[in-house]
């Protein structure tokens, strides 16, 4: 029997190919190079890259019989996975791999901004000796903010308190008492920005954080503020920093990354007080040492049909025939979940009803918690670093099922307990032979509503005339409502409205819509990413 044929599309370090091991042909080809990738492409089992090849539909399609696509890093910006999940070929990644890299550099962009280490050191080499000029501050009692709690933010925070910092967070997916484990004293945004001496960013980039640290956030700093970010280009307005350093809002700053890369040009360089470098966030030898060996196990595995820690659109192993069209739904009913929560629930429960419970639903409970977390944490979620999210964040998680589901053929019910003891859920299920996605309930009230990429949802006293204000407001502002329903448990009592649109609605609109009607909550859900 021949063996398995693994496909290294870039330079990988050999201690990825030692983790494949003996049992497999390997083979090489230049994937920058389109024309090369796809001539070799075509009749191999797996295909490991990094980030200079580029995995879409045409690659995918022009194999026939890839299996595994694994990307030895942790974005996945350059591989189609709505593709490779339609043609059943599964996408890993190492989602691991470079936090400990990531939180280094933000460390040092942070000591260098305190200190003027990389302009002073090329102030030397150009023959200058301006001690005076580059006195800098010291970091010890000087108060730390981290804005965005997860793994790399932790990191993060353990080691700046090595140096005397007071360390301050936001992130309102994180308990209160998980925090203060860590030392650590959660804020809200704005207490955040008011009282820290130096703000480092580490948040996934959703409609939501882009733009978060923008010109109202940089209105409400100190002005000796130095501000890092080493997770993603656009989460810092870089406009709005450019505003604030020419005003002296801001003392520096220190970026890895950029709205657009690569970027070589920006007026932000221009300042002595901002230290910038490439998007190095991954790039030590170490990180791209485990990012291969951490696919190259994968790659094992999945070919093996064992179970993929790593799978970032499947999970690894056998899925019934029945359950699999359930998984996107899943997903899509944890984010939205969240977005309504606006936290991460104390207790999550994943209840599963009707014919679907005769097989093993185990996999739906891990496709919901990993859409819970995939808009609060910056890193890549996958079926099984779901549940250690949870974990850490002190969420309890309880898959129930049964066979009886009186409305519908199935069920796939989200519902989590908030700190505050309200009972927050969302139900759904699949339509017709195509496994139309839809909402079925929110709470207490009945919808029948299919799942889009934009969505909103808004809590009100059921009363006349919130209709035509929505719509109104909606209007104004150039957002087209493409389905919307109202739903109330009795005349005069709390009601719901759900609707789709065509387009991201901006939170000042959706504030605007909440206040004039009075709602008790505004949530609008980005589920196209």
């Amino acid at each position: 029997m021949s063996k398995p044929v693994v496909l290294i599309a870039e330079e990988l370090s050999p201690a990825t190919v030692d983790a494949l091991g003996p049992d497999f042909e390997i083979r090489h080809c230049d994937g920058a190079d389109r024309a090369d990738l796809l001539s070799a492409i075509a009749d191999v089992d797996a295909v490991l890259i990094r980030s200079a090849t580029r995995i879409d539909a045409e690659a995918i399609a022009a194999s026939r019989k890839l299996k595994v696509v694994a990307r030895a890093g942790v974005g996945l910006d350059n591989v189609d996975v709505s593709a490779a999940t339609k043609a059943g070929v599964m996408v890993v990644n190492a989602p691991t791999s470079n936090i400990v890299t990531a939180a280094e550099l933000a460390c040092g962009l942070l000591i260098s901004t305190a200190r003027n280490i990389p302009q002073a050191n090329a102030a030397l080499k150009n023959g200058e000796w301006k001690r005076s000029k580059y006195t800098g501050v010291e970091l010890a009692e000087k108060t730390l903010g981290v804005v965005g709690l997860g793994r790399i933010g932790v990191l993060v925070a353990q080691r700046m308190a090595a140096f005397g910092m007071d360390i301050v967070a936001y992130d309102p997916y994180v308990q209160p008492a998980r925090a203060a484990q860590m030392g650590v004293k959660l804020l809200t945004l704005d207490e955040l920005l008011a009282t820290a001496d130096f703000i480092t960013v580490h948040l996934p980039k959703t409609p939501e954080t882009l733009g978060l640290i923008g010109d109202e956030a940089l209105h409400k700093v100190k002005p000796t503020v130095r501000i890092v970010n080493a997770a993603r280009g656009g989460i810092v307005d870089e406009a709005a920093l450019l505003s604030a350093l020419k005003e002296g809002r801001v003392a520096g700053a220190g970026l890895d990354v950029y709205t657009t890369e690569p970027c070589t040009d920006s007026p932000l360089f221009e300042f002595d007080t901002v230290v910038g470098t490439p998007h190095l966030g991954a790039s030590t030898g170490e990180a791209q040492e485990k990012a291969g060996v951490s696919v190259a196990k994968s790659v094992r595995l999945a070919l093996a049909g064992e179970l993929v820690p790593d799978a970032v659109n499947v999970q690894g192993g056998v899925i019934a025939e029945d359950v699999r069209p359930g998984l996107p739904l899943a997903e899509r009913l944890g984010r939205i979940f969240t977005a309504l929560a606006g936290e991460v629930a104390q207790r999550l429960d994943v209840e599963v009803r009707g014919e679907i419970t005769q097989h093993d639903v185990k996999v739906l409970e891990l496709s919901a918690l990993k859409g819970v977390f995939e808009d609060v944490v910056a890193e890549t979620v996958s079926y099984v670093n779901a549940p250690l999210f949870a974990q850490e964040r002190g969420v309890e998680v309880r898959l129930t099922t049964s066979s009886e589901s009186p409305d519908h053929r199935n069920l796939i019910t989200v519902r989590g307990t908030l700190t505050s003891g309200e009972v927050v859920s969302v139900s759904g299920t699949l339509a017709g032979p195509k496994h139309q996605q839809k909402i079925v309930g929110i709470g207490q009230h009945t919808l029948d509503l299919a799942v889009a990429d934009h969505m909103a949802f808004l809590r009100y006293t059921d009363r006349p005339g919130v209709v035509g204000t929505l719509g109104r407001i909606l209007g104004e502002s150039g957002i087209n409502i493409a389905g919307m329903q109202v739903a109330r448990a009795e005349e005069g009592g709390e009601a719901l409205i759900a609707l789709t649109v065509d387009g991201t609605i901006p939170s000042a609109v959706l504030s605007e819509v909440a206040a004039e009607v009075g709602a008790t909550s505004a949530r609008g859900v980005n589920l196209a990413d």
